[in-house]
């Protein structure tokens, strides 16, 4: 997904997810009103105190037995205690964040912040991470999370955003501590008396995590040291590990079998939306979701960067950008692009305006090596683009000239950078420090996209005619070794001949 940067683990399997609803629940009142109660949602029944008792009697008891540890529950500890070290004898607060609403009562799916799923592992709604200081060193691990009364409350079938007949079970407080592994576990009530004793005569030092709850935000008022926290979890995030980098490698599988679905149902396809809802399927099926809203940009649609409007028709002679990623049950996301011609074949100014922005990736993933600087393969990418489009006759200028900084006329037809580090987000560690990210050097352990693309604007009368309405970006996902880079998108064909040859391999066999 093109993008320009401004600013120790586990193949993670995430716990089983606990989110809130999506849709408006089944029959004609999405929840129920108790007798009794203040203000009755809209278009709720009132419950009788009699159906209520009822309610209340008569269930088994609730099972006692702590579940297991999440897998890699030691992973997920040693970065609490890696964070820990940045910021001795400051208490620190990391929210997931909430819900959010679609529409009126409707919310999207629940996907938990970033930072606190990497420090947690705990996909649940709501909750907050506070590192407290120790005397003597360190932190303690308090996980707020909402409690589950079970039965014995009538929030259980009253309760149409957490009850637990109407969005599921939830682990409860003990559960938790013994899921996630933290020191300690409390319930979320108790959380605005905690973060407020934080508060007093003389203010305790803490840092907060800010932009993800808008409770937190409203009870600690911000500080200039919050954005720090914010860096740190960030700049962790940059060295991915060898299980991170397993969690990778299976989302970049499941990302090419997506593509392989699209490019088996392109002979009888008739839309971009089509080809959304089938690689989406693919994402659903083996993983969390997508990653981010799929890009099916057919014909001149694909010199939009971000199209993801996806509501054109699929051309035959027409190319297809899909720009697509699978996100996995850990929530490590691929981030992938092909441009596939949707008749299976490229057209002669199709396949010279790919195989140039393939040479410009080529360049580009040379570059990526231990101890470059992270702008190098974008640098490599814009000369072989800029030579290529003098080479065509494009640029009004030499490309020496348009590679100039004072000029970048070549960025006329490729706006973007061509990497952005990948994990956890797609645009991953975007809080990093500048001097670190974007004016650093690679390392071994990142992951970054490599992106390059041309597009060719209908209207623009700086482009021969052949080429107006051609947009073409082809991406992978990189891995930064001890020694230069792996491609670990490298099974997904890129040249003319191999992408040809695939398409036309899958036409075979599809059933």
């Amino acid at each position: 997904m093109s993008h320009t940067p401004e600013t120790a683990a586990a193949p993670l399997q995430a716990d089983p997810a606990h989110s809130a609803p999506t849709g408006s629940g089944p029959g004609e009142a999405p929840a129920a009103a108790v007798a009794g109660d203040a203000k009755p949602a809209s278009h709720d029944s009132t419950l009788p105190e009699a159906l209520v008792a009822f309610m209340l009697d008569q269930w088994a008891p609730a099972a006692r037995e702590l579940p297991e540890p999440i897998a890699h529950a030691e992973v997920f500890a040693a970065r609490r205690r890696a964070l820990s070290k940045l910021f001795p004898a400051e208490t620190l607060i990391i929210p997931t964040g909430h819900e959010k609403v679609r529409a009126n009562d409707t919310h999207y799916r629940f996907r938990p912040g970033s930072d606190f799923f990497y420090l947690t592992g705990n996909l649940e709604p709501d909750c907050v991470l506070v590192l407290q200081p120790q005397e003597g060193g360190g932190h303690r691990d308090i996980l707020f999370v909402e409690p589950n009364p079970g039965r014995s409350d009538k929030t259980f079938f009253t309760d149409r955003v957490k009850g637990e007949l109407w969005v599921g079970p939830r682990l409860g407080v003990e559960q938790s501590r013994a899921r996630f592994g933290v020191d300690e576990c409390r319930g979320l009530p108790e959380l605005d008396a905690y973060l407020s004793g934080l508060v007093g005569t003389v203010t305790r030092p803490h840092r907060v995590l800010r932009g993800i709850s808008k409770r937190v935000d409203k009870l600690l008022a911000q500080h200039d040291r919050d954005k720090q926290l914010g860096e740190a979890l960030s700049e962790m995030r940059l060295l991915k590990d060898a299980l991170e980098v397993e969690e990778l490698e299976a989302v970049v599988a499941s990302t090419k079998r997506g593509f392989e679905d699209v490019i088996r149902a392109l002979p009888g396809g008739r839309s971009e939306r089509e080809v959304e809802g089938i690689f989406n399927l693919r994402a659903r099926v083996e993983g969390n979701d997508v990653g981010y809203g799929t890009i099916a940009a057919s014909g001149h649609h694909a010199c939009i960067l971000h199209w993801t409007r996806n509501d054109g028709a699929l051309e035959p002679g027409k190319l297809l950008l899909l720009d697509a990623g699978v996100e996995g049950n850990a929530l490590y996301t691929a981030d992938i692009t092909r441009t596939l011609p949707i008749n299976g074949k490229f057209s002669p100014e199709q396949r010279e305006i790919y195989e140039l922005v393939l040479a410009a990736q080529e360049a580009a993933i040379a570059e990526v090596k231990p101890g470059n600087d992270f702008m190098e393969p974008n640098r490599a990418a814009m000369r072989v683009l800029a030579r290529g489009l003098d080479r065509l006759g494009i640029l009004t200028v030499s490309a020496e000239e348009a590679l100039k900084e004072d000029k970048q006329f070549y960025r006329r037809y490729s706006l973007h950078n061509v990497s952005h580090m990948l994990g956890l987000d797609v645009h991953d560690c975007a809080q990093a420090r500048q001097q670190v990210y974007k004016y650093g050097k690679l390392k071994p352990g990142m992951v970054l996209t490599v992106e390059p693309g041309l597009y060719f604007q209908l209207d623009d009368e700086t482009v021969p005619a052949r080429y107006r309405g051609i947009g073409v970006r082809i991406e992978d996902d990189i891995l930064v070794t001890d020694t230069g880079h792996r491609n670990l998108s490298l099974d997904i064909p890129r040249t003319v001949t191999d992408v040809e040859a695939w398409m036309a391999g899958l036409w075979t066999t599809r059933i």
